[in-house]
């Protein structure tokens, strides 16, 4: 049994690192990729996890694979495509260290990815599915993202879903909006930013944002976050917040709302979906103080914090 099962893009992202003598732009291949780097956190808080999706039969993907199973996380989902490559990201950090996202992905395996490569009893052997919605700009990946979805839901698996908005990888944003709602609506817990509610509301108040989300779609939990302005949590008992733990030396930005929504998953495997005052607050620092240290590392997957640092910072911090 897995605690969590992810399905998405697994990819490298390019990180900024300093200049060649001749001046030219060096770059880092860090091994990246949104539902993994979730999958990267729960497996260092100690849960186990499985991944689906695809990558090149190329120098990076069989990187990748290899990287995977040295983590812990179960690869028997991965499919290497005999003619698609592995995707690439180029990230841009700005001075402050905040993350912006550029793609080689057109026709690159993690879209690639078929309905009939869907292993259903991965998905039913898990405590959680868990997806964004990077899967969902193009076929096939589209159609074996909502087999997946489905699968969970017919037999009673939890749904979490983080819809990552990326507006370079759309053709158009009314899809991009379509696409986000279609996969939220199989969700029992949602991870969304404050970027992302106002692309659907058009609203900056991001209490206001996930308290109408939470009554559009009635998941049992809703988690909003706001970067450095802290995050929320929202279920059918009420809505709490957090502060982000701004003391740390922030580098790079890129996983930190994946390390927050891999610790706030291992919290509520660990003490249940009913979620009162006590809990929330408790998952709310939790998980802001891992969002807060995979700040102080470039890259994502490799980046997230264990259990001793996260609480360490907290000890620290309050």
């Amino acid at each position: 049994m897995y605690d969590v099962t992810a399905l998405g893009e697994l990819l490298i992202d390019f990180t900024p690192y300093g200049k060649s003598e001749s001046g030219n732009p060096l770059y880092e291949a860090n091994p990246g990729g949104a539902p993994c780097n979730v999958l990267s956190q729960l497996c260092k808080l100690g849960k186990k996890t499985s991944f689906i999706g695809k990558v090149g039969d190329d120098s990076f993907g069989h990187t990748l694979g290899g990287l995977l199973e040295h983590l812990g996380i179960g690869t028997e989902g991965l499919r290497y495509s005999n003619n698609a490559l592995t995707t690439l990201a180029f990230v841009h950090l700005d001075d402050a260290g905040d993350r912006s996202f550029s793609f080689a992905r057109n026709q690159s395996a993690d879209v690639m990815l078929l309905s009939d490569e869907i292993d259903q009893e991965q998905i039913r052997n898990s405590r959680i599915f868990h997806c964004g919605t990077l899967s969902m700009t193009g076929e096939p990946s589209r159609s074996a993202t909502l087999k997946a979805l489905q699968c969970a839901k017919d037999s009673g698996i939890l749904v979490s879903v983080d819809p990552n908005l990326r507006e370079p990888l759309w053709p158009d944003l009314e899809q991009a909006k379509k696409a986000m709602w279609q996969v939220m609506e199989y969700s029992d817990i949602i991870k969304i930013s404050d970027y992302e509610l106002a692309f659907l509301y058009g609203t900056v108040d991001v209490k206001e944002g996930a308290v109408k989300l939470y009554s559009d779609l009635k998941p049992k939990i809703i988690f909003a976050t706001c970067g450095k302005d802290g995050a929320y949590l929202k279920t059918e008992n009420g809505i709490w917040y957090h502060r982000c733990y701004t003391e740390v030396k922030t580098v790079d930005t890129t996983g930190a709302g994946d390390a927050f929504f891999g610790a706030a998953l291992s919290k509520l495997l660990d003490t249940g979906f009913a979620v009162a005052q006590e809990q929330a607050m408790d998952i709310l620092r939790f998980s802001s103080a891992a969002a807060a240290l995979v700040t102080t590392k470039k890259g994502a997957i490799l980046s997230m914090p264990s259990r001793d640092e996260i609480e360490q910072l907290i000890s620290e911090n309050g």
